[in-house]
């Protein structure tokens, strides 16, 4: 029998993980959408070279944003619903690595369906090898997937795995 009592760790990477959708998704749109203007949500299909497109696109940003803000809001109240109760793992770790489970499943499931499905918009829409970004953006998934079930999935969380 272990001395040290054994608190869940579900609950506060779930909610990391939820937090972290949120925050990838405005990671993505901040960055690649407003600051660097490499993109829009539907730029392949109507291109972000005239007013019109710029228009669109900016709406459909926004719908993005939206979405985006309430995964956080979403992942925000599920934490603080945790604040009651006395079994939950408080651990830094876990709540990092869930929010880059988030991150990661947020660029993986957005470059299979935006960028190679659907096709609404590449990475980079400038770019000579549009490909490259894409892969790129998928393989960026990949990694914080990879990094956050290594923090979140370790012996410290999860003692039986010691046995």
């Amino acid at each position: 029998m272990r001395d040290k009592k054994i608190l869940n760790p579900v609950p506060l990477s779930t909610a990391s993980v939820v937090i972290g959708l949120g925050l990838g998704g405005f990671i993505d749109g901040i960055l690649f959408h407003q600051i660097l203007q490499l993109h829009g949500m539907v730029s392949n299909k109507l291109p972000i070279t005239d007013l019109v497109g710029k228009a669109v696109n900016m709406f459909w940003d926004g719908i993005f944003h939206a979405t985006t803000f309430m995964a956080v809001l979403i992942g925000f109240v599920l934490l603080v619903r945790l604040l009651k109760r006395k079994n939950i793992n408080p651990s830094p770790k876990l709540a990092t690595g869930g929010a880059l489970i988030g991150w990661g499943i947020f660029n993986t499931v957005e470059g299979i369906i935006h960028h190679h499905i659907l096709k609404f918009h590449n990475v980079n829409e400038f770019a000579m090898n549009t490909d490259l970004w894409n892969y790129g953006f998928l393989l960026s998934g990949v990694l914080l997937l990879v990094i956050g079930y290594r923090v979140v999935y370790n012996r410290d969380h999860y003692p039986s795995r010691l046995e």
